[in-house]
């Protein structure tokens, strides 16, 4: 094995084990956000956003990487990117907070299982990675099981479909960026970090804030939030730079199982036989993809 090859293997290595350590914390994220139960959820996104900037702040002035924040900005092309993935990011926690709020774990859960296969789909589109026939049947049966959940929800499972597009898309934009995985994520809470502070400042204004003003526990969690949003970015931003979108797709199995086990044995969330069908559909789907995959690493 040369050089070249074994460090090529080291990154893949290190970008599988960053990507398990992302979605390990994200599938955990639930039972977090529930703690925030009662906080309009567009104001505990604004608190993620400022607290991640006040973090990244941190890191990157600790790190001596600002320089790579201003080159950041000085290219259009990556500011553009950037400001796609910044909308693409919050809107996907801001719709994940709505559903853990209103009882819609599951939902969550669905949507998350959705994304690996709309990240091959996205891979064929934008990046040209071959769809193979096994991924092709996968992508039909994920179709079955939106469509048995269309069918449970009385119309289309748009908290699930808004989860997996955006984050799905999230994942393409931030394969595409030309910066490290901490400069992305600086520069795009930078980006929304601004109007999140004038939400912030405008809600405590009018008294209707929620941080300083309820719990001990609401506290510590609004500015922590921050924290534990930063981190598993940085570490998916990271994998994501090293790894194929198809793989990538497939470590995302980890984030919404957790999702399913909180929603059915914590929340006790219905899973009728409508959900039965269209999860048995769906983990059909990702069956054939997970064999498909090994198959070809062989």
């Amino acid at each position: 094995m040369n050089e070249a090859t074994e460090r090529h293997d080291n990154e893949i290595r290190h970008g599988v084990l960053l990507g398990i350590l992302a979605y390990t914390v994200w599938g955990f994220f639930p039972a977090y956000f529930k703690m925030l139960t009662g906080i309009p959820p567009l104001e505990v996104v604004c608190h993620r956003i400022v607290w991640s900037l006040v973090f990244l702040v941190v890191i990157v002035s600790g790190r001596r990487r600002w320089h790579e924040v201003r080159q950041a900005f000085s290219s259009r092309k990556t500011v553009l990117t950037l400001t796609g993935t910044t909308i693409l990011i919050a809107t996907n926690w801001l719709v994940f907070i709505f559903a853990v709020e209103r009882g819609e774990v599951l939902q969550s859960s669905l949507g998350y299982f959705i994304t690996p296969l709309v990240s091959v789909l996205l891979g064929y589109l934008f990046l040209h990675e071959r769809l193979r026939p096994l991924q092709l049947v996968s992508l039909m049966f994920a179709a079955i099981g939106v469509l048995a959940a269309a069918i449970h929800y009385g119309g289309l499972p748009w908290i699930a479909l808004i989860l997996a597009f955006t984050f799905g898309l999230y994942g393409l934009l931030r394969k595409t960026a030309a910066v490290t995985a901490i400069t992305g994520l600086t520069v795009e809470t930078i980006l929304a970090g601004l109007p999140a502070l004038l939400y912030l400042l405008s809600t405590s204004a009018a008294g209707t804030g929620a941080f300083l003003t309820g719990s001990t526990t609401r506290n510590l969690l609004l500015p922590l939030s921050g924290v534990v949003t930063a981190i598993p970015l940085i570490w998916f931003a990271a994998a994501a730079r090293r790894l194929r979108l198809a793989t990538i797709g497939f470590l995302q199995y980890i984030t919404p199982s957790l999702h399913f086990l909180l929603a059915v044995l914590a929340y006790g969330e219905e899973f009728s036989s409508t959900n039965v069908l269209s999860f048995l559909a769906i983990w059909c789907g990702l069956a054939l993809f997970s064999y498909d995959a090994v198959r070809r690493s062989r």
